[in-house]
């Protein structure tokens, strides 16, 4: 059992005050600790509101030094990186430094099932969601997604929790210890954060499974090969549960004659591929992650069934906004990388005008170029610095055209649409540029589709 759990009360310092950090605030106080939150800009209305009520001390607009290192345990948002100054002060005094992830499954002994993958990870964590919620199950959903870890412990006990969990989370946990853990993929991203280097932020993904043991499951893409190489080097001691699009399996999920195939037991799941009510390749792959956790928790293959046919798909990922004039506008806003982005073009099945851009993080555009030059009619650039977009694709489309708002780059991508075509929002990027994050970006984009 973590001391957080015991009686003794500790100083609990957050740094950081967004979603992770007020949850994990919150929890502490809650909890009975002695609680500190730092955040060195302003924090938003409802957040400052919400530490204002529960009467938690917290400082904005800087870091008091004093204050943070008289802590027992530091919890850092997923947001500020390992090498920034202020960690390094801490790590030298030798305080813990911790995830919010890692601070609220301190404090419960629920079943934990954690999701996470460059791309797919807030689908298939909807979707399991979604599963156990049909089938009747305690259940609580979030984590990188919706509500914090931190916040939905001190909110109330659920028996199943279901959490995205991002690499920047993965990186913070030490003994974070899920029931299931799903891997979905490992493509480059936030490479930034990892001295560009892919292996390191391989290495970050497999961190989900480190405390596992025997008795734990980890679903994994046995299709992708930096998972494959990445499970030799680190080695999990928890059962291995493959699923493969490619090939046939002696166990796990495959598939056959268009049917997705589970086989964990006798007792085989099979359902045909065109009763999924979210298309594409990349979702058929969603789904037997999700459906594989399922039968990992015995429930009935009909509720499996009844579920996958029903999901609603996720707000800004391939969402179809409007159709305008015979344009259907589609807002994917959560395409934060080349991987994502790839998949959103891959299933376009018309002409397409693509609104790209942001904050660039060490992008390789080089895979982009034969759908580009397939499904791409035009592409309007969005971003305060669109340079390098414009040198990998401005040999593919015949328009180009850059603009730094959003209603400027709907209002362009109206202009070069016409009957039939598609105007894709996908950025391949993050939108720290222009916009507080890609919920903004998508809401600003939905707003603009709206107002034309």
């Amino acid at each position: 059992m973590s001391w957080l759990k015991t009686n003794n009360k500790k100083r609990i310092v957050i740094l950081g005050g967004g979603m992770s950090g007020v949850g994990a605030a919150m929890l502490a106080t809650q909890r009975g600790h002695d609680v500190f939150l730092s955040d060195g800009g302003v924090l938003k209305d409802a957040f400052a509101k919400a530490l204002q009520d529960q009467h938690i001390p917290h400082e904005t607009g800087g870091h008091d030094m004093e204050q943070i290192l008289n802590a027992d345990v530091v919890v850092k948002s997923p947001g500020i990186p390992d090498n920034a100054t202020i960690v390094q002060k801490i790590l030298e005094a030798n305080i813990p430094v911790i995830s919010e992830i890692e601070f609220a499954s301190r404090f419960t002994d629920e079943v934990e099932i954690a999701i996470t993958g460059s791309n797919g990870k807030t689908t298939v964590t909807s979707l399991v969601g979604h599963i156990l919620q049909i089938a009747d199950f305690d259940v609580s959903v979030g984590g990188n997604i919706g509500q914090s870890y931190a916040a939905q412990v001190a909110e109330a006990p659920a028996k199943y929790r279901v959490l995205e969990v991002s690499s920047f989370q993965l990186d913070g946990i030490k003994t974070f210890k899920p029931k299931i853990a799903v891997l979905l993929n490992i493509t480059p991203d936030h490479l930034d954060r990892y001295d560009y280097k892919f292996e390191n932020y391989v290495a970050s993904k497999l961190r989900i499974a480190m405390n596992q043991d025997e008795n734990d499951f980890l679903i994994y893409n046995a299709d992708d090969p930096a998972i494959i190489e990445a499970l030799k080097i680190h080695k999990p001691k928890s059962k291995l549960v493959p699923f493969s699009m490619q090939k046939q399996l002696d166990f796990g999920a495959y598939i056959q004659d268009h049917n997705i195939n589970i086989n964990l037991d006798t007792n085989l799941f099979t359902m045909p591929i065109q009763n999924l009510s979210i298309k594409g390749q990349h979702n058929t792959a969603n789904a037997m992650a999700a459906a594989t956790t399922a039968k990992l928790l015995q429930i009935r293959k009909e509720t499996i069934r009844q579920s996958l046919a029903s999901f609603q798909g996720v707000e800004h990922r391939l969402e179809q906004v409007l159709k305008i004039n015979k344009v259907q506008y589609i807002n994917d806003s959560k395409a934060t990388n080349v991987n994502a982005t790839y998949y959103a073009l891959d299933s376009m099945e018309k002409p397409t005008v693509w609104i790209v851009g942001g904050v660039d993080k060490g992008n390789d555009y080089s895979e982009l170029y034969a759908l580009v030059n397939k499904n791409v009619k035009a592409i309007v650039c969005l971003g305060t610095d669109n340079s390098k977009i414009v040198e990998a694709f401005g040999s593919c489309v015949d328009n180009m055209v850059e603009t730094s708002s959003m209603e400027d780059a709907v209002r362009v991508a109206y202009k070069l649409a016409g009957p039939g075509d598609n105007v894709l929002l996908s950025p391949a990027c993050a939108s720290f540029d222009l916009f507080e994050n890609y919920e903004d970006r998508g809401r600003q984009f939905k707003n603009a589709v709206r107002a034309l």
